[in-house]
């Protein structure tokens, strides 16, 4: 089960954040609920010990920002620039990604619960033990990522690419879909379960140039 804010151990020390963050600035312990920013750019800054809530980001670059032990929930980031930003011991409740570019982006110890990705793009990005549990990852973009330690427990996984990819014992067997639409030959270093190769066994015969004929 996700936790709740109020599980945090540094809830009752958050205090509500209504200003808009500024580039190269440190903001510890801020709580930020119920705020669209609109096109915010910002570059390197860090945020420690805090929540975010209802919050929406539109469009917008965030480049090169520090998010450690951050929690979200229902947060959303519609075409956002996340590129060479850190994310470490940070958790996503029901937040939703869509068009967001996070090139080069490194998450470490990051749990996914109910979340949802569209045209996402992890290219070049270093994702180790993190956790995609019960979401949806449509049209996402892990070509040339580095992947260690990670799992897709309840997950759907639809148009993957991982052209490219270096993994690391990546767990595939609870993904509920497996659906790749390029880098197959990157599945080395992957855990699947015996239903799952079936059914990646016609993409397994294309990349090795197999004709499969029945009569």
């Amino acid at each position: 089960m996700p936790r709740e804010l109020a599980d945090l151990p540094y809830a009752r020390f958050l205090e509500a954040f209504d200003g808009q963050p500024q580039s190269d600035s440190d903001y510890e312990g801020v709580h930020i609920d119920g705020v669209t920013f609109d096109a915010l750019e910002v570059s390197g800054v860090r945020f420690t010990e805090s929540a975010l809530t209802a919050v929406e980001f539109a469009g917008g670059v965030l480049r090169y920002g520090r998010f450690e032990d951050v929690w979200s929930r229902g947060v959303r980031w519609i075409g956002s620039n996340l590129g060479q930003s850190g994310w470490r011991d940070a958790e996503f409740v029901e937040c939703a990604l869509s068009g967001v570019e996070a090139v080069g982006a490194e998450l470490r110890r990051i749990r996914f619960e109910g979340c949802k990705f569209d045209s996402v793009n992890f290219r070049n990005a270093t994702l180790q033990d993190v956790t995609f549990t019960d979401c949806v990852l449509r049209d996402t973009d892990f070509a040339e990522a580095t992947l260690r330690r990670i799992s897709f427990p309840g997950s759907r996984l639809d148009g993957i690419t991982l052209h490219g990819a270096k993994l690391h014992d990546v767990d595939l067997r609870g993904a509920a879909t497996l659906d790749l639409n390029a880098g197959i030959d990157a599945l080395r270093g992957a855990v699947v379960n015996t239903p799952q190769l079936m059914d990646l066994a016609p993409a397994f015969a294309r990349a090795a140039g197999i004709i499969v004929r029945d009569n």
